[in-house]
């Protein structure tokens, strides 16, 4: 039939529209409260400038189409993210710190995982020129008050630091080839291939990434890495970072020190964020200071993107907080 959608494309029919439309408003009232400012990025773009420092992931996931004006390639976005470090770095080009939010549309070539929407909705916060561990509070406070804002249950995160890997590989000087296989292990929790990788590495690199598997929990597990693994400078600088927003997080958090999402594109904190009712995360972020030295201007930034449908799909199904 003619009229048949894509799939895993939608219409988005009233009542779950107006649900979505009011959290938006929420949300970004929010945000305007803490001092972020509203862009909207394009669609579409050249994707030289749409991919760039992103990694492969993010390329796979793209949609591109010719330009029938140029002739060159354009992708449609499926991350508004690297759009708003471009606008930061190019076309606002503030000094100190820049504080910006969006919401959006996006287009994934094939579902981010299964079942998920093609078209999500994206809606974020992202924070720029604030290199301290105070720009990662920042974020992840924002966050948790997106999501108390929603009234969602069971709110939790998961934390991990990509430092904690990297530390290892630069200080055992582990050659690309050898860090991808690792990378591949760890990303799989491949725990064989792991053994079988490391064997020509020497015991203490070793021993520290065999354990990496295991050291995931609570905060308790930040306070083994520190006993078991090397005393790397870049290594407990990202534990210090990590047990400061375990202290701070007013929800529940987790920690996998083997979390690797992003390893290409993320240069400190990752986290995801969950809730009851939604069967993956509904909010993704984390630090990732290399993108802006991409669009040449090197300039520290972190921050996060929510589901917005998704979350719209849960919300208001916890107790709203009592007002003081």
């Amino acid at each position: 039939m003619r009229w048949l959608l894509p799939e895993h494309i939608d219409d988005i029919l009233p009542g779950e529209a107006m649900r979505i439309e009011a959290l938006r408003r929420r949300l970004l009232d929010l945000f305007f409260r803490g001092g972020y400012e509203l862009v909207m990025p394009p669609l579409v773009e050249f994707t030289d400038s749409l991919l760039t420092g992103t990694g492969h992931d993010l390329e796979l996931r793209t949609f591109k189409v010719v330009d029938q004006l140029s002739g060159r390639m354009m992708g449609v976005r499926a991350d508004i993210t690297p759009q708003v470090a471009r606008i930061d770095a190019h076309l606002l080009n503030r000094r100190g710190v820049a504080r910006l939010c969006y919401c959006g549309s996006v287009l994934h070539a094939r579902p981010a995982t299964p079942g998920a929407s093609r078209e999500p909705i994206q809606l974020g916060a992202e924070l720029f020129g604030e290199g301290r561990i105070a720009g990662d509070l920042e974020i992840q406070g924002m966050l948790c008050r997106a999501l108390a804002a929603a009234r969602v249950r069971g709110a939790r995160m998961d934390v991990g630091h990509v430092a904690v890997f990297r530390s290892l590989v630069q200080a055992a000087r582990i050659g690309r080839e050898a860090e991808a296989g690792l990378f591949e292990a760890l990303q799989k929790k491949d725990v064989p291939a792991l053994v079988s990788l490391t064997r020509p590495l020497d015991a203490a690199t070793r021993r520290a990434m065999l354990m990496l598997p295991e050291l995931y929990g609570d905060a308790a597990v930040l306070r083994a890495a520190a006993r078991k693994l090397p005393k790397l400078p870049a290594l407990r600088r990202a534990l210090g970072t990590l047990l400061a927003l375990s202290d701070a997080c007013p929800i529940p958090v987790s920690f996998d020190l083997a979390e690797l999402r992003g390893y290409h594109y993320h240069s400190g904190v990752v986290f995801d964020a969950y809730c009851d009712g939604v069967a993956g995360p509904v909010a993704r972020g984390g630090r990732y200071d290399e993108v802006g030295r991409a669009f040449g201007r090197p300039r520290a930034a972190t921050g996060f993107s929510i589901e917005l449908r998704s979350l719209a799909a849960v919300a208001g199904a916890g107790k709203a907080r009592k007002r003081r």
